[in-house]
């Protein structure tokens, strides 16, 4: 593992969502505060923005091209050739204080996404749904206090969510087939000190990445809910990651400086800002929405 690279000064207000695209090798993420998408070329050094005309807060690769994405208004197709979005469904439209937040999608093409409710973070208001290709909408469950950060271990039989203002990372058995949930446990609880869990990946190992909102780290916890490593940051909210590269080598990890006060920014100047590390262990790739 190398040491932290401090990559793209980009100065995200909320920084999120990233994602490699091999056939591009490119990876894309968004400032969602600010609803614009992000693609830069490694190779190149060349990077491009786009602004988006819904309230983005997720995003996720489409196999028959273009992207889908999550808003707080709803679920969206998004076709970066044109900046065209459609509208696909709100589950929550009848909850007007809940709206979604992150998404991911698994490996048998559903795009899966949680809310919550952004009047009251704490209120265990949040769902996790799942979208199939037929474009069918079904809830998964419910309770969370901001559903984040969603990850599926390497077979497939295992789903992660962040429940980030319980201080939890939950875990599922997940019939991939089905696209249900069952055996609900709690992963890891983490501590205080620690900060919110936030965004969250799986590794090829089976190893499961968190950011910590406020805590100034990312940590990797084995299968078994262990902490096999911390990797410290100069900031203080990490918020996601993505693995990249041609070997998948490469992590990528994107920050804000959300609900920094302005001293705190001062004394974190590069908060926003895109980092990488070269890692001894590799990432998946990432699945498409079959829809």
């Amino acid at each position: 593992m190398s040491d932290l690279e401090h990559l793209l000064p980009v100065q995200n207000e909320v920084g999120e969502t990233p994602i490699w695209v091999p056939e591009e090798s490119a990876l894309y993420w968004a400032d969602i505060e600010n609803s614009r998408v992000f693609r830069y070329e490694p190779s190149s050094g060349e990077m491009r923005t786009c602004e988006v005309d819904i309230p983005l807060t997720a995003l996720g690769r489409r196999a028959s091209g273009g992207w889908i994405a999550a808003a707080r208004t709803g679920l969206y197709f998004w076709d970066p050739e044109t900046n065209r979005t459609t509208f696909i469904s709100d589950p929550e439209v009848d909850t007007p204080d809940v709206r979604f937040n992150d998404g991911a999608v698994d490996r048998n093409g559903r795009f899966l996404v949680g809310s919550i409710n952004e009047k009251d973070l704490a209120a265990p208001d949040g769902s996790l749904f799942s979208l199939d290709a037929a474009g069918a909408v079904r809830k998964l469950d419910t309770g969370f206090a901001v559903a984040n950060g969603i990850g599926q271990s390497p077979d497939g039989g295992t789903l992660y969510v962040t429940d980030m203002f319980h201080s939890r990372i939950v875990a599922y058995d997940y019939d991939a087939a089905a696209g249900t949930v069952d055996n609900k446990r709690t992963f890891v609880e983490v501590p205080e000190k620690a900060g919110w869990p936030d965004g969250l990946i799986v590794d090829a190992e089976g190893g499961v990445w968190s950011a910590h909102w406020g805590g100034w780290r990312i940590t990797r916890y084995d299968p078994s809910g262990k902490v096999e490593r911390e990797i410290r940051l100069p900031v203080a909210n990490p918020t996601c990651f993505a693995f990249g590269g041609a070997d998948l080598g490469d992590l990528y990890i994107t920050t804000a400086w959300f609900m920094l006060a302005e001293e705190e920014r001062k004394q974190q100047p590069l908060a926003g800002d895109l980092f990488r590390i070269k890692m001894d262990v590799r990432g998946l790739p990432e699945p498409a929405y079959a829809g």
